[in-house]
């Protein structure tokens, strides 16, 4: 063959023709492995007690009615769809489409992303009942001790922008267009050509209108808290008005809700879930042993939490309820207070302990006038000397020059035995270690949820709404790890 003819070859190719339709038949059954995740979400939730689900499905087989979707089914596709990373019921509904596995656990059938979002918040109760289950079959298997739990929490972003939020003028102005769209909906002049079309964007108008009267009620509820001056200050997020500001981990301030999470130390599994308005942790200790110890029907034998939340107060709680407490707490106080520089100092004054008073460098007593608890727990007692004693000493203008009507006074500052306790406790190797298992135990589930099952942000709006979805991504983490532990334990049995 010539050069010339091997030039002008014209080569043979298979094109793509994307202008046809194709009739496939497709094996459900192989559309994903044995070993695949949804196989195993499928069979843990299929071997729950359901029947609380099933309860509110109104249709019957007696009085007949159009079929509900199976429960087993949207538990699974939630739970499946929370451990790839996906939050958004649209998404999910996009998945069953094209997606081998959710096509695999939907039979190839159409799940609504109506139906899926309103599953998703509308059985919270059913929900809970749920993970209360999933914990005592854990419990059951030895999985759940309750020996050790860690106790932490998250700040998760609120599905509301900054620009959302605002103060009242402007949510009254909001308010009052949304009504006024509200209103015009019924106008024919105003109606789209599609009914699809105008029953969603009524929709939308409903839920904005539903959203500005609950930050009016948020925003007066928060005033009620605030003096009159800083009344005009108190702003809410129109977006999501029950969400709060708080700060972050990369030390930003957005608006949020705090996940507080309860983990067993044995296996790193998720015992107590809830989520609240405060920023703060230190009124969140007692609250998570008792959701606890309801779900768990017993308590734990040790609770660890960090700094945030040992303060004296839960330290004493703790004692009086038997659960041995480790936590972080600051250096202990000075013992007799503190006084203004260049004055002679409390520890210049003598404390006799068996006649309860102090002695002042000149041999004159301060007797008690009473005691107080501060904001930080401690018990403080009050010394005082005779205004008598004090005027005519030769010391006064170095101890006490401004008082004009009664004599120096000192303060005693006392720990009750629960945190004297707590502080030998917490300065012995043994505490500081099992208290250092804290971070590598409570912070990984917390780094789960967000970057595996990609809960950085919530996807719904409301504290209730929220609490359900925090639960949603709790029953995930916690299924699985309890597959995972079983393919953990079958791998000895069949080598």
């Amino acid at each position: 063959m010539s050069q010339e003819n091997a030039t002008n070859k014209q080569p043979l190719v298979r094109h793509v023709n994307r202008q046809q339709m194709s009739w496939r038949a497709v094996d459900v059954e192989r559309l994903i492995g044995e070993d695949h995740r949804a196989r195993a979400i499928w069979t843990l939730v299929g071997g729950l007690d359901l029947s609380r689900f099933y309860e509110s499905i109104e249709s019957s087989a007696e009085e007949g009615g159009r079929p509900a979707i199976d429960p087993q089914l949207l538990i699974s596709l939630w739970v499946y769809a929370y451990s790839e990373g996906i939050g958004s019921a649209r998404e999910v509904a996009r998945r069953c489409e094209f997606d081998p596995a959710f096509q695999w656990l939907t039979g190839l059938e159409e799940v609504n992303y109506h139906t899926l979002a309103d599953f998703r918040v509308e059985k919270q109760e059913e929900l809970d009942e749920l993970f209360t289950q999933v914990l005592a079959a854990l419990s059951k298997e030895g999985l759940i001790t309750l020996q050790q739990v860690m106790q932490d929490g998250t700040k998760i972003r609120a599905l509301a922008s900054e620009r959302s939020y605002h103060r009242e003028e402007r949510i009254r102005e909001h308010l009052e267009r949304a009504r006024r769209r509200v209103a015009e909906m019924g106008d024919p002049r105003n109606e789209e050509a599609s009914p699809k079309t105008r029953q969603a964007r009524a929709r939308a108008r409903q839920e904005q209108q539903k959203r500005l009267e609950s930050a009016l009620q948020e925003l007066e509820k928060l005033q009620s808290q605030k003096s009159a001056v800083s009344k005009n200050k108190v702003r809410v997020s129109i977006g999501d008005p029950q969400a709060r500001v708080m700060h972050q981990p990369d030390r930003g301030l957005a608006l949020s809700y705090n996940a507080q999470i309860s983990t067993d130390a044995a296996q790193g599994l998720i015992v107590g879930v809830a989520v609240t308005q405060a920023a703060e942790d230190s009124a969140q200790l007692l609250p998570a042993v008792e959701r606890i110890e309801q779900r768990l029907k017993k308590k734990p034998q040790q609770m660890v939490a960090d700094g945030g939340y040992t303060t004296r107060d839960n330290i004493e709680k703790m004692a009086k309820r038997e659960i041995d407490f480790l936590g972080s707490m600051g250096r202990e106080e000075m013992p007799s207070g503190v006084t203004t520089p260049h004055r002679l100092p409390p520890s210049a004054f003598v404390y006799q302990p068996e006649m309860n008073r102090y002695v002042c460098p000149e041999g004159k007593v301060l007797r008690p006038q009473g005691r107080h608890n501060n904001k930080r727990g401690l018990v403080i007692h009050i010394y005082e000397a005779k205004f008598s004693d004090c005027q005519p000493c030769v010391h006064k203008p170095q101890c006490c020059p401004e008082n004009q009507s009664h004599g120096r006074g000192v303060t005693r500052r006392v720990e009750n035995a629960a945190v004297l306790a707590f502080r030998k406790k917490m300065a012995t190797e043994e505490a500081q270690a099992q208290y250092r298992r804290r971070s590598r135990v409570a912070e990984f589930c917390h780094a789960w949820i967000k970057s595996k099952l990609g809960l950085r942000q919530f996807h719904v709006r409301g504290l209730l709404k929220v609490q359900t979805e925090l639960l949603w991504a709790c029953l995930t983490y916690n299924l699985q790890h309890w597959a995972r532990l079983n393919k953990l334990r079958a791998a000895p049995a069949a080598s």
